[in-house]
């Protein structure tokens, strides 16, 4: 089953000026089905494979020259030399004035791959992220699909598309991916320790991200401990939200939030294996809040926008969950797992608004309840309908 990916609007219009197209995003998220249906008639190389990176080690100008229209070029951070060859590929089609070729460049580990774009390809390349399927772009399929099967099943195309049991997928995915990549990045020896920072990790999802903590519980350096969480984030297995900082006169955190990108990975590191376990889960409310932000996140990359999401937190414990910031102005968002609305939901935010007064521009809860109101003042949605 191909299902719809929003991105295919940006990649469309980005086509129109760019030569070089590069898709980011967490291994399995449907990079490769997407370039590869959207441009049929590119050619398709992969650089995990291990002949074709030989290939280009022994002569990757060679290479590239076998596709005079362009190509797609999967897992390029396999092989990075191959950004400087398209980079005087794409110089030289422009001196001649050939405007047909077009290269797509993907790839899934974020640090790796950003840094040669930006070393090699800056201002030749637009850079477009693909996350796991939103909410939205399931559609009919999430349709009468309960909140905690939405939460279980994350977003992965392969428990959606092609029906594999999500117990299977995210053994297969953390042995596979997260533990090689792991290995890859930072020469993992510690495995056992590694094993219990992620889930660790899994544990703290909405909460302060304290490295000094983890280090004393996993028994390992803190400097360590922020390598792999660097790890985790050039794998997009889990991104920290900032805390929103200004002079306004109060003691704000400046400790950021841990989130995974998926919700069913999370869960899986967790034990939880059923809608039932999940439902009583005292992390229920933690994963819930999860998925909210990452359907916020997925529509900003979607639309080939950038992160500008933050949180509020005092010293006296007020919290607002999600701050955008949208220069000059602010939106302020709650999220709720409950089902019944209840007033005080705004409590928090109304707080904020009185203290920041017209620097907030839009408000509004997202919870699980059925109750919506389409207001800028005090908006009120269920996290499927919910867009910013």
């Amino acid at each position: 089953m191909l299902i719809n990916r929003f991105l295919k609007e940006q990649i469309s219009e980005v086509a129109k000026f760019y030569r070089v197209i590069t898709v980011t995003g967490p291994r399995q998220s449907g990079k490769t089905t997407l370039c590869r249906n959207f441009f049929p008639d590119l050619p398709y190389i992969n650089f995990e494979d291990i002949p074709t990176r030989m290939e280009a080690m022994s002569d990757v100008r060679q290479l590239l020259n076998r596709f005079p229209r362009g190509v797609i070029v999967d897992e390029a951070h396999n092989f990075p030399d191959i950004f400087s060859a398209i980079q005087v590929e794409v110089d030289e089609d422009i001196f001649r004035g050939k405007k047909e070729r077009l290269f797509i460049v993907t790839g899934s580990n974020n640090f790796s791959l950003l840094e040669k774009v930006t070393q090699s390809m800056a201002g030749r390349t637009a850079i477009l992220t693909l996350l796991p399927l939103s909410v939205k772009e399931l559609g009919e399929l999430a349709s009468g699909i309960s909140t905690n099967t939405l939460i279980l099943n994350g977003g992965y195309p392969a428990i959606w598309a092609n029906g594999i049991p999500r117990s299977r997928l995210f053994s297969d995915y953390y042995s596979s991916y997260v533990e090689r990549d792991a290995r890859q990045v930072v020469n993992l020896k510690e495995v056992t320790e590694f094993h219990h920072f992620i889930r660790l990790c899994a544990g703290r999802i909405g909460s302060e991200f304290n490295a000094s903590a983890l280090s004393n519980e996993v028994g390992v350096a803190v400097k360590t401990i922020s390598s792999w969480l660097n790890t985790l984030g050039a794998a997009y297995i889990a991104y920290l939200l900032p805390p929103y900082y200004e002079n306004i006169g109060k003691r704000l955190t400046k400790t950021p939030k841990i989130y995974f990108y998926d919700t069913g990975l999370a869960a899986y590191l967790l034990g939880i294996t059923d809608e039932n376990q999940l439902q009583t889960h005292p992390l229920r409310g933690a994963l819930f809040e999860n998925m909210a932000i990452n359907e916020m996140l997925k529509e900003r990359y979607n639309a080939g926008k950038d992160n500008n999401f933050y949180f509020y937190r005092d010293k006296s414990q007020r919290e607002v969950d999600i701050i955008q910031w949208n220069g000059l102005t602010l939106n302020a968002y709650e999220i709720k797992s409950g089902i019944s609305y209840k007033a005080d939901f705004f409590k928090s935010i109304d707080y904020l608004k009185a203290l920041l007064q017209d620097k907030i521009a839009r408000t509004a809860v997202v919870y699980d309840g059925e109750t919506e109101s389409d207001n800028q003042e005090h908006g009120i949605y269920n996290f499927r309908n919910f867009s910013l």
